[in-house]
């Protein structure tokens, strides 16, 4: 994987301040779902592999986790997620990310919950690949 400084600034510059990115973030960060904050621990201090960042603004989203050098997002959705609008909005926001050149790995609380060694197998698998 070809390394990207870790210094990369991946808002959109001209919506940051706009859209509160950073004070929006940091309240997300102090107030996760029991699913991020399990998935979280088992991410931080590059314990996947590779360095991870939670609630970060990639655009003009706040993504649950962002590996920056492998450009891979990782989203823990709870149940609000499957209603149809949202899953629209979801739809729209990965292919934004997708065209960024990030990939996006989505699990559902119940699966971080439930088997948290599955979704770390699958993270680590699409940070090899």
């Amino acid at each position: 994987m070809d390394e990207i400084p870790d210094h990369v600034f991946t808002a959109d510059k001209r919506q940051y301040g706009k859209l509160q990115l950073k004070s929006r973030a940091s309240a997300m960060r102090r107030a996760p779902t029991e699913a991020e904050q399990v998935l979280w621990q088992a991410l931080r201090g590059s314990k996947a592999g590779a360095k991870f960042r939670r609630q970060h603004p990639i655009d003009r989203y706040i993504v649950d986790f962002a590996c920056i050098a492998a450009l891979l997002v990782v989203e823990a959705d709870g149940p609000t997620h499957h209603a149809p609008d949202q899953r629209a909005y979801d739809a729209g926001r990965s292919a934004l990310l997708a065209e960024r050149g990030f990939r996006v790995l989505r699990f559902t609380n119940e699966q971080v919950l439930e088997d948290l060694d599955a979704v770390l197998n699958e993270i680590k698998t699409a940070l090899q690949g």
